[in-house]
Parts: structure tokens; sequence; C-alpha cells
């Protein structure tokens, strides 16, 4: 089973598609706190609903549970906390709201080929790469494979 995510961010519309259509997702979890920023784009939460369902045949869902608080995201952007303390805290509130039962009611345990979007360019240091991780910990018997497009 192949879990991806792709954050948008130094990416053109056709590269950000074209990688979508090219590993064959069938369902955006859009997991940023906000998605109608002027800086999101052509990602902007309805407009890249519209874009997923008429060009790629792409089902589209914004989860914010599945994002940071804004305390959070803002004291690490901030540099109030590190990445490793923003780490501890955001798989802490993974915990705390429960996400285990939250992934059963939106995705039914199905990961594949599903896609997280964040804005990040990179995962290293993006909440969807933890999501990811969280997902690949909590469901070892699914041999679930974390690619980041």
């Amino acid at each position: 089973m192949k879990l991806f995510t792709i954050g948008f961010t130094k990416k053109t519309a056709r590269q950000f598609f074209t990688l979508l259509r090219e590993n064959n997702i069938k369902k955006v979890v859009d997991i940023r706190l906000n998605n109608v920023s002027q800086l999101a784009g052509f990602t902007k939460g309805e407009d890249l609903k519209f874009f997923l369902n008429q060009f790629c045949n792409i089902e589209y869902i914004h989860d914010i549970e599945l994002a940071p608080t804004k305390k959070i995201l803002d004291d690490y952007k901030n540099k109030i906390i590190t990445w490793e303390e923003y780490e501890l805290l955001f798989n802490d509130l993974l915990d705390q709201r429960n996400i285990k039962d939250r992934l059963y009611k939106i995705l039914s345990n199905d990961f594949d080929h599903i896609c997280l979007l964040c804005s990040e360019a990179t995962n290293d240091k993006c909440h969807r790469r933890l999501v990811a991780e969280y997902i690949l910990k909590n469901y070892p018997d699914l041999n679930i494979d974390i690619m980041h497009i």
C-alpha cells in the first residue's frame, strides 16, 4: 500500500497535477490549517477541489484535525520552540485528537494512493511527514510505504 505526501510550494500547477496523476492518486487529504490564504494560489480549498475533481478525477477532503494548532505552528515559526519540540507537541496533539479513529471515519483505513497535502516544499520539517509516520506507526499490519512526491 502506498501513502503519498505532497507540498505545493515551489511547484507550478502543471507540476503539481501531473505528479498526482502520474502517481494514480485517488484522494487528496488537505491537512493545512488554512487552505484559503492568498498564498495558496491554485490550491485554495474550493478551487483545488474543483480542479482535482474535474481534471484529475481525484476526490478532495480538507481536514484541519490533521493540522497543528495555530499556537504550535506560530511558536515554531517564531522560533519559540525547536523542530524537535514541534514534533513532540504535534504527535501528542494527534493522540489527544484520537486521530486513529478519525482516520477510520474519513478513510476507512484505506490509505492506498491517498495523498496528504500541505504547503511546505519539502517534507523534512512539515507536519504531513509526521501524519504519514503516525499512520505508518498505528497501522503496522497494512504494509504502508510512504512516498513523498
